[in-house]
């Protein structure tokens, strides 16, 4: 690659790639989601999705060590069960996965940025605030990792502050009712599948691995970064959760869906704390697309290099950067455009928990080479396809259109790639 990608991050550059990412993805842009399903359970729901994080976040950790690439995970499922169709189709869903999250945090942004500067939500307003969010970023994800590592520390640096603000002081002003544990069979129903759902809440770990061809001493540095990130985003979400459920109802959440933590911070900051917490949320939210669109751009650029995408990912385009960021970029424009934000929330969280089962089979068949116990990883993958069958059936149950949509894609995918490899044996 030019010069201008070669200067490698460190450690904590990683991490707040990770930590931009996951904090993004959550507490700000689907927590009113996550309110609707959990009710005041939603710090259990949180733990519950830490837990299931950290079981795929060990198979990760023991395949990083020895398997360097900016592929991440495709790269792991390309050692350990080869290149076939499947792979191939998991190649394309993973940078698919990829495209469709940065639509989620474009319209998070919106969410938040409108009501902010006193502008109307309307489909007109909506698409040209997505399309510049898109294009800034865009721009700057094009001068390189070092860059965009730089951004990220100082970004995730401030909103970090700011949440510790909303935390602290929400905390002290807490209502006890309000956070009382719910044990009824409709709670407990509710919590798990919020939790099922959150499981994207933690994703932004992997976007350690899509990096690693960039990190100093990446062997060591990203298993680090992958404990350490998941490890604050834990203790930051159930910290906010419980300063938000305890100051504001569950109806009122539910009611400011789309801002839902600025409208909590309301009963005890006022309006300074609506103003404060929609500025770190867009800060924040600026951040995790930032970092997708970095992950974006490396795993398709990865993937064409080695012919699991057309060649003209790879190609140099503006200020010699891939093409792939400028397609990564315009589709999930295309994403945001089309779909609605609990819908985005579910077909996500469905693509990455079938991406991290293969990573888990794959660590399966690679112990003996990266290391681990083969009894906790045959758990891990039960749990793993468990969860992703009772997303399936939430879909189905409560989100059709994302049921409908999980299957397209995941069709989609598989036709794609059975053309791909036709075309390939053409040349």
């Amino acid at each position: 690659m030019s010069k201008i990608r070669t200067k490698k991050i460190g450690l904590w550059e990683a991490v707040s790639i990770a930590v931009g990412t996951m904090i993004g993805a959550s507490i700000f842009s689907v927590f009113g989601v996550g309110a609707k399903v959990a009710g005041k359970n939603l710090p259990e729901a949180f733990i519950i999705s830490g837990l299931l994080a950290l079981l795929v976040a060990y198979s990760y950790a023991k395949l990083s060590k020895k398997i360097i690439s900016n592929a991440g995970p495709i790269e792991f499922i390309l050692r350990g069960i080869g290149d076939n169709p499947i792979t191939g189709a998991l190649s394309i869903l993973m940078w698919l996965s990829y495209v469709v999250s940065i639509s989620l945090f474009a319209k998070g942004f919106t969410g938040y940025f409108l009501p902010l500067v006193h502008i109307n939500d309307t489909a007109l307003t909506t698409g040209i605030t997505e399309v510049l969010l898109i294009a800034v970023f865009t721009a700057l994800n094009s001068f390189g990792s070092k860059t965009v590592g730089k951004a990220e520390f100082y970004i995730v640096a401030l909103k970090l502050s700011i949440l510790g603000v909303f935390i602290v002081l929400g905390l002290i002003s807490i209502n006890p009712e309000y956070v009382t544990l719910s044990i009824s069979s409709s709670s407990i129903q509710g919590t798990l599948s919020a939790a099922v759902i959150f499981f994207l809440s933690y994703m932004g770990f992997g976007l350690v691995t899509n990096a690693s061809e960039d990190i100093k001493n990446a062997e060591k540095n990203v298993p680090r970064a992958i404990f350490i990130s998941i490890a604050i985003v834990l203790v930051v979400y159930v910290s906010v959760s419980l300063a938000a459920i305890g100051n504001l109802s569950i109806p009122d959440l539910i009611k400011a869906q789309d801002n839902a933590l600025a409208v909590a911070a309301k009963p005890f900051l006022g309006n300074f704390g609506f103003t404060l917490i929609s500025i770190g949320a867009l800060f924040s939210i600026a951040s995790a697309l930032n970092a997708t669109l970095y992950g974006g751009a490396n795993i398709a650029y990865s993937l064409a290099k080695d012919r699991e995408l057309p060649e003209f990912f790879e190609r140099k385009a503006w200020h010699h950067s891939p093409e792939g960021l400028y397609v990564t970029a315009g589709l999930g424009l295309v994403f945001a455009l089309t779909f609605n934000m609990g819908a985005i929330a579910a077909i996500i969280s469905a693509i990455f928990t079938i991406i991290y089962i293969f990573v888990l089979i794959s660590h399966y068949r690679l112990v003996k080479t990266v290391g681990g116990n083969k009894i906790l990883l045959i758990m891990n993958i039960v749990i793993l396809l468990a969860v992703f069958t009772y997303l399936i059936y939430y879909q189905w149950q409560n989100q059709r259109n994302a049921f409908w949509g999980t299957l397209i894609t995941l069709a989609g995918v598989l036709v794609i790639e059975y053309i791909h490899r036709y075309l390939k044996k053409g040349n």
